[in-house]
């Protein structure tokens, strides 16, 4: 099977959900980078079940969401972490989200990323 059948094509494709629900992390693994782009706007009726899809690997995919975490777009920031970083242990991202806390850019300030930030190191979602 080529995996890429599985990224979805645009913001409503529903189509190629039951089918990723299926792949393990190994699978999913080198389509994630894809995958994620579509949680940058909670709007699109594909971001909800791709991130349920990515939820149970978020530790396992924290180079990537790092990587996000460094772009200037303060909604898929805070996207990415409401939707996988909420419960997170991991250190790596820990550290980061607590440098958004701490010490915020400017989209990360307009986009209530830092609030977002200081809500999981204050444990609020567990």
């Amino acid at each position: 099977m080529d995996i890429k059948k599985l990224i979805p094509k645009h913001k409503d494709d529903q189509e190629v959900i039951a089918g990723l629900k299926k792949l393990s992390f190994e699978q999913l693994e080198p389509i994630i980078p894809e995958l994620l782009v579509w949680l940058q706007d909670a709007n699109w009726p594909i971001a909800r079940p791709v991130a349920d899809i990515l939820k149970p690997f978020a530790d396992r995919i924290v180079p990537e969401i790092i990587k996000i975490l460094k772009t200037n777009d303060g909604e898929w920031k805070r996207r990415i972490l409401m939707s996988l970083a909420r419960s997170t242990t991991d250190p790596l991202l820990l550290n980061e989200i607590e440098r958004i806390a701490k010490f915020p850019s400017r989209d990360e300030i307009e986009d209530e990323v830092n609030l977002e930030a200081i809500a999981i190191l204050n444990g609020e979602y567990k």
